[in-house]
C-alpha cells in the first residue's frame, strides 16, 4: 500500500492532477450543473419539458386505473400546477431512508420511484425516478401537496432543496391526489423565460386524445391569452381517442378514402396495447404522431417501424388477393408519405433513445405492433372495397411517380454539363422572350406543316405530335417516361414535369393545344389537358395554357367568305350574313391539314383575329377538378359508367 502510495505522490508531484481534482455530484446537483443531460438543453422546448414531465406522472395514474381527471393551471406570474385525483404520493417514511418521507426522496433524489418494476404501473411514461425529481432541481420554487387516506400533507422546495419536512396539514374528506406548482429557475433558462399558454394548451388536448378514459382540466390567467385563440378555460375528454385526434386533423379536407383507418388491439404475449388512427388527405400535408406510453415520441422508432410494416403488407396481402398486380414496386413511403398518422402504444417497461425519449429502441415493438395491425388492415380492406380500390390506386401513383422522379433526376446527372437538346421535330421562334412567345401543339405532320408555314417565326413555335397521346391518368410512370411524344414536349417547354415541374423555366408564354375541330381533335385536346394538369398543374394555374378555336366550316357565296367553329355557329351565319341565299358554298375541312397556310393564319393563329381559349382550373358543383379527371380518365371504368348515368339526361341530339 505505501509503494502505492509513494507512486500516486510522485505522479501528481509531476503534473498537479490528483484524486482532490475528481468531483463527485451528489443529490440533484448533476440536474443544475448539466440540465441538457436530462431535458436536452435550457431552451423553450426543454422549459416545457418540465410540465410535460408532470403530465406523464399523473397520466401514469390515469392509465394505471387511479385517476380520472387532471389539472392543469398557468398563472399571471408564470407558475404551473398539475394536479390529479389519484392515488397520490406515498407520504410515509422510506425504508432505506428511514428519516424522509418517500415524498422527499422521490423529490430529491435521482432514480427513485415507483415505475422500475410492474408493482405500482404497469406501464408509465414517466422517466423512472428522474420526471419529477429533475423538474425539482431546476425550479426556483415547487411547491407540493398530496391528498392521501382522506388527510392534506404539503412540502415546498427551493432549487431542489426541501425547506422543511412534511407537514401535515389537516384532514379532507373529498380530496387525494397529487398537486405540484412550480415557478422555473431564472438561473437555469434565464430572466426572460416564459411558458407560452399555446404550447401548453396544445399538450393537455394531445394527452387527452392519447387515454379515452382521462378528463383534463385547463386554466390560464385571462391576460395571458387576451386576443388570442387560447380560451382561458377548457376540458378535454375525448371518448373515441385517435380517432377524434384524426379528424380533428382532417377536418374540412379533402380526402383519398371517406373513411380512416383506425383501431386498438392488445399485442401478444400480454405485452401491452395499441391503438393507431390513419387518414390519407389529398393535399398530401402529412402529420405524425408518435407516442409510448402517452409520452410523445417524435423521432419515431420501433413502434412506428411496426405500423409502416403492417400497412405495406396488408396492401400488397390485399392486392394479391384481388388480382391487383401493380404494387410490387410500392413502399412504406409510398403508402404512408403524406398520410396523417397516428400511433399509440401502451408497453411494460419501454427503453428509449435519451432522457427526453424522442425515440422508442424496444426491439420487440416493432414485431408486435406489425402482428396486432396487419390482420386489421387486410380484414377492414376487404371489408371496404370502395376505399381500398382508391387507396391502391393512391399509393401505386405515389410509387409511380417517385420512379419517375428519379429517372428524371437521372437524366439531370448525364446531361448536367450538355445544352439543353430540342426535339428535331420542333421548328422554335428566334426569339428568346419568354413573354412573347407561343408554342402551337398541333396533331399530325400535316397540320404541323401548315402550320409551320403558317406561324410568325419570331414569337411563334410548333410542335407535332402524332396521333393520340398518352392517357396519363391511367398509364404508368413507366409508360409515361417512356413515351417519346410527351417527353419531347416536357423538353421543349423546357420546365420538367411531375415533382421536378418548376415554372420560372417554362420557355413559352402561351401554349396553345391547336386539334381538328372534330370529336378526334377534342379527344386529343383532352388528353393534353390531362397531362398538364397531372403533370404541370400551375402552369394551367398560372393562365399559360389556351386551346386554339380552328374552324369546321367554310361558308362563301357572292365574294363573301366567313368560317364557322361547328353546326351551330355555322347555322347562324347562313341566317344572317347568307339570309335568302342560295347556293352558298358549305366546305367543312376534315383537318387542320387541309386547310392552306393562309386560311390557318387568318382563322387561328394571328393574334389580331384569332380566338383562344383559355384553360382554367374550376371545380364542378364542389367535385374537384382532380377527382373528376380521376373519374373520366382514370384506371376505374365503373366510374366513368356512372358519370354517364348521372349526366345522361344532359344529353341532347345534334344532326349532323
Amino acid at each position: 500500500m505505501s509503494d502505492l502510495l509513494d507512486l500516486a505522490d510522485s505522479a501528481s508531484s509531476q503534473d498537479g492532477y490528483s484524486a482532490k481534482d475528481i468531483e463527485v455530484l451528489e443529490g440533484l446537483e448533476p440536474v443544475r450543473r448539466r440540465p441538457g443531460m436530462y431535458i436536452g438543453g435550457t431552451d423553450e422546448r426543454a422549459l416545457h419539458h418540465l410540465v410535460a414531465e408532470l403530465l406523464d406522472n399523473s397520466m401514469d395514474e390515469a392509465v394505471a386505473g387511479f385517476a380520472s381527471r387532471i389539472e392543469i393551471e398557468l398563472s399571471a406570474s408564470g407558475v404551473v400546477t398539475v394536479r390529479d385525483n389519484g392515488r397520490g404520493i406515498p407520504v410515509d417514511p422510506h425504508p432505506k431512508f428511514p428519516k424522509k418521507s418517500a415524498l422527499e426522496v422521490i423529490l430529491t433524489t435521482l432514480h427513485s420511484g415507483g415505475k422500475f418494476s410492474s408493482k405500482a404501473y404497469e406501464t408509465s411514461g414517466g422517466l423512472h425516478g428522474v420526471g419529477v425529481s429533475v423538474v425539482n432541481a431546476l425550479a426556483l420554487r415547487l411547491d407540493v401537496e398530496v391528498a392521501r387516506g382522506k388527510v392534506l400533507y404539503r412540502q415546498t422546495y427551493a432549487r431542489g432543496a426541501p425547506q422543511g419536512r412534511l407537514q401535515r396539514v389537516g384532514e379532507v374528506a373529498n380530496r387525494r391526489g397529487t398537486t405540484v406548482a412550480f415557478t422555473p429557475d431564472p438561473e437555469i433558462f434565464g430572466t426572460s423565460a416564459r411558458f407560452r399558454p399555446d404550447l401548453l394548451h396544445r399538450m393537455a388536448r394531445s394527452k387527452a386524445y392519447l387515454f379515452r378514459g382521462v378528463e383534463i382540466r385547463w386554466a390560464c390567467d385571462p391576460a395571458l391569452v387576451a386576443g388570442s385563440q387560447v380560451p382561458a378555460k377548457d376540458v378535454f375528454h375525448f371518448p373515441k381517442g385517435l380517432s377524434d385526434f384524426l379528424a380533428t386533423l382532417l377536418e374540412g379536407r379533402a380526402l383519398v378514402l371517406d373513411q380512416p383507418f383506425a383501431g386498438e388491439a392488445d399485442l401478444a404475449e400480454g405485452a401491452g396495447r395499441v391503438e393507431w388512427a390513419l387518414g390519407w388527405p389529398v393535399d398530401e400535408e402529412g402529420y405524425q404522431g408518435f407516442y409510448c406510453n402517452t409520452v410523445p415520441t417524435p423521432l419515431g422508432g420501433t413502434h412506428e417501424t411496426g405500423l409502416r410494416g403492417a400497412v405495406l403488407k396488408g396492401l400488397r396481402a390485399h392486392a394479391e388477393r384481388i388480382g391487383y398486380k401493380r404494387v410490387g414496386a410500392v413502399t412504406a413511403d409510398d403508402a404512408l408519405g403524406g398520410s396523417v398518422m397516428l400511433l399509440s402504444v401502451f408497453l411494460k417497461g419501454p427503453q428509449f433513445q435519451g432522457q427526453t425519449k424522442e425515440r422508442l429502441v424496444s426491439t420487440e415493438a416493432a414485431r408486435l405492433v406489425e402482428a396486432a395491425v396487419k390482420d386489421r388492415i387486410e380484414l377492414w380492406l376487404g371489408e371496404h372495397p370502395g376505399p381500398a380500390a382508391a387507396l391502391l390506386d393512391h399509393v401505386v401513383a405515389r410509387a409511380e411517380e417517385r420512379i419517375a422522379r428519379r429517372k428524371v433526376k437521372e437524366v439531370k446527372r448525364q446531361s448536367a454539363t450538355r445544352k439543353l437538346r430540342l426535339p428535331g421535330k420542333l421548328a422554335d421562334c428566334s426569339l428568346d422572350d419568354q413573354a412573347s412567345s407561343e408554342l402551337f401543339i398541333v396533331e399530325g405532320d400535316s397540320a404541323g406543316g401548315s402550320a409551320k408555314q403558317a406561324r410568325r417565326r419570331e414569337t411563334q413555335a410548333i410542335l407535332p405530335l402524332r396521333g393520340k397521346i398518352l392517357n396519363v391518368a391511367a398509364a404508368t410512370a413507366d409508360k409515361l417516361a417512356g413515351n417519346k411524344e410527351l417527353q419531347d414536349l416536357v423538353t421543349a417547354l423546357g420546365c420538367g414535369a411531375g415533382k421536378g415541374f418548376r415554372l420560372d423555366d417554362l420557355r413559352y408564354g402561351k401554349v396553345i393545344i391547336m386539334t381538328d375541330a372534330d370529336v378526334d381533335g377534342a379527344h386529343i385536346a383532352a388528353l393534353l389537358m390531362t397531362f398538364f394538369f397531372k403533370e404541370m398543374r400551375p402552369l394551367i394555374e398560372r393562365g399559360h395554357l389556351h386551346l386554339a378555336q380552328p374552324p369546321l366550316f367554310r361558308l362563301s357565296a357572292g365574294g363573301k367568305i366567313f368560317y364557322a367553329r361547328d353546326e351551330r355557329h355555322k347555322d347562324r351565319i347562313l341566317g344572317h350574313e347568307f339570309k335568302g341565299r342560295k347556293n352558298v358554298e358549305v366546305s367543312r375541312f376534315k383537318g387542320l391539314g387541309e386547310m392552306n397556310p393562309a386560311q390557318l393564319k387568318e382563322t387561328t393563329m394571328d393574334p389580331k383575329r384569332r380566338q383562344l381559349l383559355r384553360v382554367q382550373v374550376n371545380d364542378v358543383a364542389g367535385r374537384p377538378t382532380g377527382q373528376l379527371i380521376e373519374d373520366l380518365m382514370g384506371r376505374r371504368p365503373e366510374l366513368r359508367f356512372q358519370f354517364i348515368q348521372e349526366n345522361a339526361h344532359m344529353v341532347q341530339e345534334v344532326d349532323l
